[in-house]
């Protein structure tokens, strides 16, 4: 059983949802593996006409470990500001923009299917729950460095082995970085967890859930049973935030992606999102963007 395939399906011509969608470029990989590892640059692009500034999504692994920074990527509407010893895990389905600062450092693209089922379940590769940006303390950075290099070496040395072994050396060496990764991904989820205050949490749940019906911080304070006060105390000292500032963020994020992944209506849009009046979405949505709903779709389209 092999790693699945991207999330949702696309056209012939590349579309989902009105943004394109691009595949792994199998004709740009030494002898056609599932996978490629090199240095970034400015002329590095997934395929020639891949608009890297502008919104797109691509159905394949990538992870980018910056040698130079800050340089700043949005993933999923989210803006990321990568430093040198940093690193990017983006995932199949998820939209992203390239900033127009140059990128350096080393990028690594995988094909969905390059994997057995096993190493991807012991690797999270699909948990799209993680942050994408990784910052390991020098010790785990080294052993990246190493991993990632040795990587490289077999897969710039494609002479010494039949393809088949070749192949198979490269999933191996692959295995060994993602382990890393992933270790690293889950120990810094599980100590941001360990930082948040449980009240802010239940409060970021109970937000999760009804983000959709309740813009209310009151209403959220009182169902659960804290004061106010409380609840912006926790909030800040989790996010910075006030409550209501995270709720409306969610709510944007929530837009947002209706936006970019459906055709529905604007009207429709702002109805599943707490908003009823469709004139009220477009004044919220702007104040929060600076962009109106339309203008906002218009220009990842």
């Amino acid at each position: 059983m092999n790693d699945r395939t991207t999330q949702g399906g696309t056209g012939g011509d590349g579309l989902q949802d009105g943004i394109r969608t691009f595949p792994f470029p199998a004709d740009l990989s030494l002898s056609g593996v599932g996978m490629q590892v090199g240095a970034m640059g400015t002329g590095r692009t997934w395929h020639s006409d891949a608009p890297l500034e502008r919104v797109h999504r691509i159905d394949f692994h990538v992870v980018m470990l910056f040698h130079e920074g800050p340089v700043r990527h949005m993933i999923d509407f989210a803006e990321y500001e990568a430093r040198a010893g940093d690193l990017l895990w983006i995932r199949p389905g998820q939209v992203h923009r390239f900033s127009g600062a140059p990128y350096r450092g080393t990028v690594l693209t995988m094909q969905p299917g390059f994997l057995p089922r096993a190493t991807v379940e012991a690797t999270g590769l699909y948990r799209y729950d993680l942050p994408p940006l990784l910052r390991p303390d020098p010790d785990r950075l080294a052993a990246l460095e190493h991993a990632l290099a040795q990587l490289e070496r077999e897969y710039l040395d494609t002479t010494t082995l039949p393809l088949s072994l070749h192949t198979a050396v490269l999933r191996h060496s692959l295995t060994a970085f993602l382990l890393r990764l992933a270790h690293l991904a889950a120990s810094s989820a599980e100590a941001a967890h360990e930082h948040r205050d449980t009240t802010f949490t239940r409060f970021r749940d109970a937000v999760e859930k009804d983000f959709a019906v309740n813009h209310s911080v009151s209403a959220y304070a009182d169902a659960l049973g804290y004061s106010r006060r409380t609840l912006v105390r926790a909030v800040r000292a989790a996010t910075g935030e006030t409550p209501k500032g995270f709720i409306d963020k969610r709510v944007v994020l929530e837009a947002k992606r209706l936006l970019a992944h459906t055709d529905m209506p604007i009207g429709r849009i702002g109805a599943a999102v707490g908003f009823p009046d469709s004139a009220n979405f477009s004044k919220f949505f702007h104040q929060h963007t600076g962009a109106t709903p339309v203008a906002f779709r218009a220009e990842l389209r």
